[in-house]
């Protein structure tokens, strides 16, 4: 019987360098392809399968997150192993490496199983027509945040060279071995899909969910809008920004966005956002893992234990937690961090530092839209919305500080205060190596415990990961970064 991989061959996208294992094109885990997609339930449980790709630890079930921070400056390093990412933070990995190869392999596998249900779902009758909308537009997301990440970190920035290399761009199902070799398409094609892929999510994705778990968890019409005006403040496209947020975001304080049981806004106390249900208003788009220790990350792959609880990474000195904000009682944020024995400063953000690691992981959250959303103003010359907005931001930890004229009376400064602004608020969720290279800068020098890490510049050949070591031997049309 013709049989189909719930996930894609892991022959053919190359989780490792192994020769025999590219060879194995059986999947280990399969079902019959004429039962895969029979029935409502079953269905379903594909669409849950999307979530769980993107659920793996290599990915953003912790990894991922990690290797974004340790790759820019505002961490130290504490072990030289290589299973904790030492190569990373020293910016010397190789296409060899295992977790170049992971984060493409499992970026590709979930890509893989949305195209796989996007196909069963096209004019398919187990189904109701508005039901296959909607699962197709949560494949659609899923497809969208996967590229989005992939071409972030194995393609030059799309402000450096939109007409570059970009990714292969797969959006057929691939179910059997000898399917791979597609070329690169340019970064811009590649954004212009995944904007494809946003659009046509938002407008089949439902405003809300039943529940604050299912809210939190699965895609909805403000998940797809919030990720576009991500996207597009990448591409420098501020007009763009400013439409998109506009949608979810009410245009004067208290700055919220409220449809039908749903409510977007900032959580009014900082340390619930990463504890307590990870369900408030302000989650737009979380990885959940519940109480079991099948579903959560393994202790290398998990925030608390990379961040907290050995820590694999601390918080540099030379970096934003020497920020005011981080180190006065006045704000909340700075109860997030603390000093260990070794007299380094921790973030606590994930606090879950035993197994199981139950810590959800903020994919996106309303803190970031706002940020994004006065970033996109101060570049038009709204000053007034963008202060409004980063205004909203600091005191919501904050309520007495005053931003001192010096720091929003031009565009210049108000865009520079917002950055950092991004740095203190985010810190440790992702996004500040990505936040580098939009703006076209280099990755700074850094020092850890293990020695230094180099600075990289634009133009320097690991400014961005290389194609995998195992998509190129799978691939007879994939060209490597220079």
């Amino acid at each position: 019987m013709k049989k189909i991989s719930i996930i894609i061959f892991i022959s053919i996208l190359g989780i490792t360098a192994c020769e025999s294992d590219f060879l194995n094109t059986v999947p280990k885990t399969t079902i019959p392809e004429d039962l895969a997609y029979s029935t409502p339930g079953k269905l379903l449980a594909q669409v849950n399968n999307l979530y769980g790709q993107i659920q793996n630890a290599s990915f953003y079930g912790g990894r991922f997150i990690v290797f974004n921070e340790q790759r820019a400056d505002e961490f130290g390093q504490n072990d030289g192993n290589a299973a904790t990412g030492s190569a990373v933070w020293q910016q010397s990995v190789a296409s060899t490496n295992d977790f170049v190869n992971n984060v493409w392999s499992v970026g590709y596998t979930a890509i893989n199983a949305s195209n796989i249900l996007i196909s069963k779902l096209n004019g398919t009758s187990v189904v109701s027509d508005s039901v296959a909308k909607l699962y197709t537009a949560e494949a659609k997301f899923i497809r969208a945040l996967c590229y989005l990440s992939l071409v972030q970190t194995y393609a030059k920035p799309y402000n450096l060279d939109k007409n570059g290399l970009g990714l292969p761009l797969r959006l057929s199902p691939i179910t059997t071995s000898g399917s791979n070799d597609i070329a690169r398409s340019t970064v811009a094609e590649v954004y212009s899909q995944i904007l494809k892929d946003l659009n046509e999510a938002e407008n089949g994705l439902p405003a809300s969910y039943s529940t604050a778990l299912l809210n939190t968890s699965r895609a909805k019409k403000s998940t797809a809008i919030s990720l576009k005006t991500r996207v597009y403040l990448i591409q420098g496209d501020y007009q763009n920004v400013v439409k998109e947020c506009q949608k979810i975001v009410s245009q004067n304080t208290p700055f919220q966005y409220v449809t039908g049981s749903l409510t977007h806004k900032l959580e009014s106390n900082f340390a619930t956002i990463f504890g307590g249900s990870y369900t408030g208003s302000e989650a737009i788009f979380s990885i959940p893992f519940a109480n079991s220790t099948t579903e959560t990350p393994a202790s290398q792959s998990a925030l608390a234990f990379n961040y907290l609880s050995q820590p694999i990474i601390f918080l540099a000195t030379a970096g934003i937690s020497n920020n005011p904000a981080l180190n006065s009682s006045a704000d909340a944020r700075s109860s997030l961090i603390s000093t260990n024995s070794a007299k380094q400063k921790v973030l606590r953000k994930f606090a879950i530092t035993t197994a199981p690691f139950r810590d959800y992981v903020p994919v996106i959250r309303y803190a970031e839209v706002l940020l994004n959303y006065a970033e996109a103003a101060a570049n038009n010359n709204d000053l007034a919305t963008a202060t409004a907005l980063l205004k909203a931001v600091r005191n919501r930890s904050n309520p007495n500080h005053v931003f001192p004229e010096s720091e929003i009376n031009s565009k210049e400064n108000l865009v520079n205060t917002i950055m950092t602004e991004r740095r203190i608020e985010l810190l440790g969720e992702g996004f500040r190596l990505f936040d580098l290279q939009r703006k076209l800068q280099t990755l700074p020098a850094k020092t850890g415990s293990i020695g230094t890490a180099p600075l990289v510049l634009i133009t320097a050949s690991n400014y961005v990961w290389p194609i995998p070591s195992g998509e190129i031997s799978t691939n007879k049309l994939i060209v490597p970064n220079p």
